[in-house]
C-alpha cells in the first residue's frame, strides 16, 4: 500500500532523508523509529504529500505520488504530530470542513461524523469550539477527521501525544480494528514500549538511512539483544552509553 522508492531529501547541504526504500503491506502496522533528527518526520512528510522530496518516488496503492497527487492523496489519512486546526469552528464544523476537502458524500457524513465522535468520545463537545478542547481532544478529534473518509492507508506521527493512558488505550485498539479492516497504517513513534504492542514490523531509520527492518524479535536478534525493544533499539542506534548512564545516575538514587 506504501512504498517508497529511493526516498531523498536535502535541505541545502544537509541530506535529512537518503535513498530510503521501504513497503507497507495491506492491513499492516509498520512502526517507523529513530532517534530525534533521524529524518522521521521529514519521510512522514514526504509520504503524506506535504513535502516534495529532492529525488526518489512515493506510491500510495499503486499511485505515484508525484504524478497523480489528488488520486493518491484521495485514500490517505494522515494525522501530524502538532495538528493544525481551525479553532473558530466546532467540532462538528471542523469535520463538515475536512469531509468538503475529501468530497465525503454529504448524505453518509452526518452519521459517520457522529460515529466518530461518539468513537473518540467527543460527542458531547461536537457544538463547542475547538478552541475550547484540551490538547488531547484536538489529538482524537484531528484523528476523527482523518478517518472520515474510510482511507486505505493511515500515516501517523506520535499518535499517543498529548493523549492520557485512557486515550491512549482506545487509539491502539483502534489502530488494530483498523489493521483487521485491511487499513495500511504507517506510524513513527518515541514510545517504543507503544511500537513492540502494536506494530508487525519495525523499521530504524539513522542518520537519513533505513538501518534494520523487521518484526520485534528479529530487531532483537540483529542486534544481539534480549529483553525489551529498547535494549535492541539502543544497541542498533548506539544509545548504549545513555541507557547506561540512566542505570548509574537509577543506582546511585537507590543508594
Amino acid at each position: 500500500m506504501i512504498e517508497c522508492i529511493e526516498l531523498t531529501k536535502r535541505f541545502k547541504n544537509v541530506v535529512a532523508v537518503d535513498a530510503l526504500s521501504l513497503k507497507v503491506r495491506p492491513g499492516e502496522i509498520y512502526g517507523f523509529l529513530g532517534p530525534n533528527g533521524a529524518g522521521k518526520t521529514t519521510t512522514i512528510k514526504m509520504i503524506a504529500g506535504t513535502l516534495r522530496p529532492t529525488s526518489g518516488r512515493v506510491l500510495i496503492d499503486g499511485v505515484d505520488l508525484a504524478q497523480s497527487p489528488e488520486e493518491a492523496k484521495r485514500v490517505v489519512g494522515f494525522i501530524p504530530d502538532r495538528p493544525f486546526l481551525y479553532e473558530k469552528l466546532t467540532g462538528l464544523e471542523f469535520l463538515q470542513f475536512m469531509a468538503g476537502l475529501y468530497g465525503v458524500n454529504s448524505g453518509k457524513f452526518l452519521s459517520r461524523a457522529q460515529s466518530l465522535l461518539e468513537l473518540f468520545e467527543l460527542t458531547d463537545w461536537r457544538h463547542e469550539l475547538v478552541e475550547s478542547y484540551s490538547h488531547g481532544m484536538k489529538q482524537r478529534l484531528i484523528m476523527s477527521a482523518a478517518l472520515l473518509p474510510r482511507p486505505k492507508v493511515l500515516v501517523v506521527d506520535e499518535p499517543m501525544v498529548g493523549l492520557d493512558p485512557r486515550g491512549a488505550r482506545l487509539v491502539s485498539n483502534i489502530f488494530r480494528q483498523l489493521r483487521r479492516n485491511g487499513v495500511s497504517i504507517f506510524v513513527s513513534t518515541h514510545t517504543l514500549s507503544i511500537a513492540a504492542e502494536l506494530c508487525d514490523r519495525i523499521g530504524i531509520i539513522l542518520r537519513g538511512r533505513l538501518l534494520v527492518e523487521g518484526a520485534v524479535a528479529e530487531l532483537q536478534a540483529q542486534a544481539g539483544a534480549e529483553g525489551q525493544l529498547e535494549d535492541a533499539f539502543l544497541k542498533l542506534t548506539g544509545g548504549e552509553e545513555e541507557q547506561a548512564l540512566a542505570s548509574f545516575l537509577l543506582d546511585q538514587s537507590e543508594s
